[in-house]
């Protein structure tokens, strides 16, 4: 998973392989909350989640997030 932040630094992509998705980056820190609580609510699913993890928290230490 990747986390690319637009030039204009108002959106960014989450892209893995052919899938994508864009949102605002105010936004970012609820997403990282949100891809977080997966492996609690989702046990089984076991490390999917972690490089959905890792490239958000990577994506809100460059916006000068709380990670």
């Amino acid at each position: 998973m990747k986390a690319i932040l637009s030039d204009d630094r108002t959106t960014f992509t989450l892209r893995r392989g052919a899938w994508s998705n864009s949102y605002p980056v105010e936004s970012a820190a609820a997403w990282l909350a949100f891809y977080r609580r997966q492996p609690v609510d989702f046990p089984k699913a076991g490390r999917a989640y972690e490089a959905s993890i890792a490239a958000l928290e990577g994506l809100c230490r460059d916006l000068g997030l709380p990670v």
